[in-house]
Order: C-alpha cells, then structure tokens, then sequence
C-alpha cells in the first residue's frame, strides 16, 4: 500500500495573552520550559521521534524570537534540501495575505501552498503543551477509519471548560462544543488534528463562503466537520497539560520535579533542542540545593530548593529561592526570599525583596515578576 503523503503544520502565531508580561516580548512557542528547553521543541521533538520530515511553522506573533530558536531546522534533522522545514510568516502582495484572525484563518491563508504540495493527509499541532505522542500512532487510527479528520482527545481532570469539549460514541466524534461553560464531558480536544488533505480545503472553501470569515477552529471548522464529515478520536494517554496560564506553567514544572510530569530525556524519545553552549551549572560551598533543575550556565550560592532554574542565572549567597520557575539571566539578590513565583528572564530580585506567590494570590496560589522586575498578579 502507498504511504500517505504528510504535511505538518505548527500554528505558532498566537500572542499568548493569558501568560501576560510573560509574552509581551517573545511568542508563546519560545517560552522557556523545563529550564533548558522551549515549547516549540516538544512537537517538533515528537515529529522527528515519529519520522515526520515535512513541517511548516505559521508565525505572526513576535516571529523573532522564535526564529532565533528555529536556526534551519538542525537540531530536529529539518535542514534538508528537499522538505524539511518551512517557516511561513504573514505577507502581503497575494491571496491569504495579513494577518490571522485565528488559527482555523491561519489555516485557510496557507490553502494556495497546501494545494500546491499536494500531501494526502495534513497534521495541525500546536506548541502551547507538553506531552508525548508518536504521530503514526494517530495516522494508523485515521486511515483504518477513513475518517476526514481524527482529533487526538485526553480525559482532563479540571476545568474541561477551559478546552474543546468532545463527545465520543464506539470512537466516533459526535459532538463538539468550544470552551462551553457547562462542558458535557471531560473529554478534550489536545489540539492534535490529523485531516485528510481534501477535506480540509474543502471545509475551508465552503467556511469562507458561508460565513466570510474564519476565525478560531473550535468555532466553525470543528464543528462543521463533525457535521457533515466522518471524524474519529485518537485517545492520548499519559502525561498532557496546557502551557497556556502562569499557573499551568508554573505547575508544570513542579509536576516535573516530582517526577510524574513531562520526560524530556528518555533516550529512546528525546526532546531535542537549539540550546547554546554553555559551562555547566556552579554551585558555591554555602550552597543549599534540594529537588531542584539547573541549567547550564546557572550559578548557587544561596538557598534553592523546589525549583527550576534557567541559563545564566545567578543566585547570590544569603538569598532563598522556594517552588519557583526563573527564566534565563534572573539575579536573585543576597537577602532576597522568593516563594512560588516564575521570574521573567533577565529580572534583578534586590535584597530587599520577599514575596510568597500563595498570598499574592490565593486563587491561583502563584505570582509573576516581570523582566523589569515588577509583580503582576497572574490571571487565573
């Protein structure tokens, strides 16, 4: 049987408005993860663990600073003569020109590339998340259905509202609702969609035509499809959580220092990334480091414990750094006492400075210290 033709496309053009200051300079699929990872590194780590080769980036939002990361493509083998990878900012002077209203628009301003590769079937991820998944996997379930689309769910355990609500009957997608305030299930949309190619333009035509304007895909483009088409589900298992909120981000990474979050390096699926050469971590004689990750080119001199610690980062002796997340370049003064808070990269915490996240904000029981050192209270 003839292998499909694949074409991945990476939506990474969104601002990432509820991370607040933390995307004010950087887009989402940059954002640091895991100390020495960013977000972007996740799926294109699984498309290169699953041997997907053609793979198309869609920016819009501070493209900089992710171009910065993508270089060609190397560190995921995608610096290839034929395929490989392929960065798609906006445009003007053509059809799909602008800028997107939302990722479904985004979508439909690549149709005119899309038709001209011509791939039979066309795989849509996000970088807002982490988790684990070989991409085959979700190609078998949609071929064996002859489905149009197969939409990669996962059984969340709060705030199913916050997702795409599916409904599921013997494997079939039945129903869709998005971000509804009285979720029927707590089964969600993980933002992995494997399309037949055909069916996707398709759709996209008659959306445009109906309506006028695409926006989001969980207003018009799920919906439509589980309407007139045949869609699937493909069950994610394991480890899946959105990057989307500094709570969510926060807690990501203590689910990864308990040892029950994202691996990042299993050798037999390793996460893959551009990261600059630096000297390995130092840590001081008066140091105290307990349950904690460290970059290369971090510095301990103080109190550490619970935390994870970006590149460059310095913490002076005399200082207390608890249940934190620090970005690159963050100095955490002698005498400063930080407890549950994520620091933006290249923040000065001065001496002076104690602040627990818990009662900044009960709701959310964290706090965000901007690269300008400021607080701003995260959203919920």
């Amino acid at each position: 049987m003839r292998q499909p033709k694949i074409l991945t496309i990476i939506l990474a053009g969104g601002a990432g408005g509820r991370l607040g200051s933390l995307t004010d300079t950087r887009a989402k699929p940059a954002m640091p993860v895991g100390g020495s990872y960013r977000l972007i590194d996740v799926p294109l780590s699984n498309l290169h663990n699953s041997g997907l080769s053609d793979v198309w980036i869609v920016e819009q939002y501070e493209p900089k600073s992710l171009n910065d990361h993508l270089v060609s493509g190397r560190p995921w083998d995608l610096d290839r003569t034929n395929g490989g990878l392929r960065v798609l900012p906006p445009y003007q002077g053509s059809d799909g020109e602008g800028f997107a209203q939302g990722n479904a628009d985004a979508l439909y301003r690549q149709a005119d590339y899309i038709r001209e590769y011509d791939p039979d079937l066309v795989l849509v991820l996000s970088a807002d998340h982490l988790y684990r998944l070989d991409y085959r996997d979700v190609i078998a379930t949609h071929l064996e259905s002859a489905a149009a689309l197969t939409v990669v769910t996962y059984r969340i355990g709060n705030n199913p509202s916050d997702h795409g609500v599916v409904q599921v009957r013997d494997g079939i997608v039945t129903g869709f609702d998005y971000k509804p305030e009285k979720p029927k299930t707590d089964l969600i949309a993980a933002e992995i969609f494997l399309y037949d190619a055909a069916a996707l333009l398709q759709s996209l035509d008659e959306l445009v035509e109906r309506d006028g304007q695409l926006e989001d895909y969980g207003d018009q483009l799920l919906p439509y499809l589980v309407e007139k088409e045949k869609v699937v589900e493909h069950r994610l298992e394991g480890y899946w959580r959105d990057m989307g909120t500094p709570h969510s981000y926060h807690q990501a990474h203590m689910d990864l220092l308990d040892g029950h979050g994202m691996v990042f390096d299993d050798p037999a699926w390793p996460i893959l990334s551009a990261t600059p050469r630096r000297l390995p971590a130092f840590v001081g004689a008066a140091a105290r480091v307990e349950t904690s990750l460290l970059a290369p080119g971090s510095r301990v001199d103080g109190v550490l414990t619970r935390s994870v610690v970006g590149p460059d980062c310095n913490i002076e002796a005399g200082a207390q750094v608890h249940g934190c997340v620090l970005l690159d370049g963050v100095r955490v003064s002698s005498g400063a006492r930080l407890r549950n808070v994520v620091v933006d990269s290249g923040a000065v915490i001065g001496g002076a400075t104690d602040l627990d996240g818990a009662a900044e904000d009960p709701e959310t029981g964290i706090a965000v210290v901007t690269a300008t050192g400021a607080l701003e209270k995260p959203s919920a």
